[in-house]
């Protein structure tokens, strides 16, 4: 036996890890689809409440998001709404605590490009920032919370065969 494989049966791992390129970039997929369909049902909701007209502007021009009235404070809680269902997302696309934080990135730093392109210029304002930064936050917070609950499971010993008091 080799010392490398000796090292990596004593180094010991709950899961086996392997990079699946295919899988990481379908889960990218999935998970910045998912989000921007339920940022835009969110956002749809808000603006009939507020009686704004629908537009792409609300999603992606930075400067919709501000709490001078009731449409960019609208806004706001349709992307802090969107962040919990990210949140969700993340437990039933990923599953993995450790890669809460990674997707969570990713899907703001993707939509940071977007934005970008969408402008023509970066975003400069101060209320953009904040709120993309606290919504990846409450994602990733929210997801890992979420997928440790399962990762923490008690694993079920009734196939054993004998039971075994512990």
């Amino acid at each position: 036996m080799s010392k490398m494989s000796k090292i990596k049966k004593l180094t010991g791992s709950f899961r086996y890890t392997q990079w699946d390129p295919c899988l990481i970039i379908s889960q990218i997929l999935a998970t910045q689809f998912m989000l921007y369909v339920s940022l835009s049902l969110l956002v749809a909701i808000m603006q009939d409440l507020t009686g704004s007209t629908r537009t792409l502007d609300h999603i992606f021009e930075y400067h919709e998001i501000h709490v001078k009235d009731n449409e960019g404070r609208s806004m706001i809680l349709a992307f802090v709404l969107n962040a919990i269902a990210g949140a969700y997302l993340l437990w039933l696309l990923v599953g993995r605590t450790k890669l809460c934080l990674d997707f969570s990135c990713t899907y703001y730093g993707i939509h940071l490009i977007v934005c970008w392109f969408y402008n023509g210029l970066f975003p400069t304002t101060f209320s953009w920032w904040a709120l993309n930064i606290s919504c990846a936050a409450i994602m990733c917070v929210a997801g890992e919370f979420l997928c440790l609950r399962t990762e923490l499971q008690a694993i079920p010993l009734s196939n054993i065969g004998a039971k075994v008091d512990l």
